[in-house]
């Protein structure tokens, strides 16, 4: 079956990280705190880091095995509510998360091969989309128009605005729906086996693992199950890949 359609994951497949994950988080937990009592919260700042990061991590585990996408704003509305601030406004509460994932959004820049080929495969007459898992769809939107990618991708679409996540075959049947194309002339591109890999097996299509940025303890707990149909480790690997299927 001839492919017609790819679907990408975005962070580490589309975009990769430079910087240090966990020093820079740390220092966005602090200045997200310092905001929200700038917006007349008075909360301790390590109790409330800790607090919202158990949190973050207990719906993240959850989310991984009901495929369920646990939005930031929920979480972050119920670590506030814990601490005595149950009517926290909506645009304080967009706005403070705005400031949570803005200090990393720097560090992320399209691998040196991305737009070439984007612009080979497009030029070929393939449809092209992307499927974020992601908490916050204002942080991935961001991402994308900072890496001016949003021109090649029809739909967009981002686990948070959905409520499913990856591998949930819901989220991939939005894309075939909306191309009117069957699964087996689609694939699927991304660094995660537990998401990437698995959905597009849940949902028929083939699947190509990248691997640029995929050297991680989830990708490793999967190696011995979860085996997509090709491996590659640069984005440009994949035009000669498509063309031979």
């Amino acid at each position: 079956m001839t492919i017609k359609g790819i679907i990408f994951d975005l962070g580490s497949t589309l975009i990769e990280f430079h910087g240090e994950w966990n020093t820079i988080m740390s220092q966005s937990s602090r200045n997200h705190v310092a905001f929200l009592n700038r917006h007349g919260l008075q909360l301790d700042a390590d109790a409330f880091i800790q607090r919202h990061r158990e949190l973050v991590m207990l719906f993240i585990e959850k989310g991984q095995h009901d495929w369920i996408e646990y939005s930031a704003d929920k979480v972050l509305k119920m670590a506030l509510e814990e601490f005595g601030y149950a009517d926290v406004p909506q645009d304080v509460i967009d706005a403070s998360l705005k400031q949570l994932y803005g200090e990393s959004e720097s560090f992320w820049q399209p691998f040196p091969d991305t737009y070439i080929t984007l612009d080979t495969l497009r030029g070929a007459g393939y449809k092209l989309a992307i499927i974020s898992n992601a908490r916050d769809a204002s942080n991935v939107n961001r991402l994308i128009d900072n890496a001016k990618l949003r021109s090649w991708f029809d739909p967009i679409l981002i686990s948070a605005d959905l409520g499913v996540r990856k591998p949930n075959p819901r989220i991939f049947k939005a894309v075939l729906d909306q191309w009117q194309l069957p699964p087996t002339e689609v694939v699927m591109v991304g660094d995660m086996l537990g998401a990437d890999v698995l959905g597009a097996i849940n949902s028929g299509m083939r699947s190509v693992w990248a691997t640029m940025q995929a050297d991680n303890n989830a990708n490793e707990a999967h190696s011995d199950t979860i085996h997509p149909d090709a491996t590659i480790q640069s984005l440009s690997e994949l035009i000669p890949l498509i063309k031979q299927w």
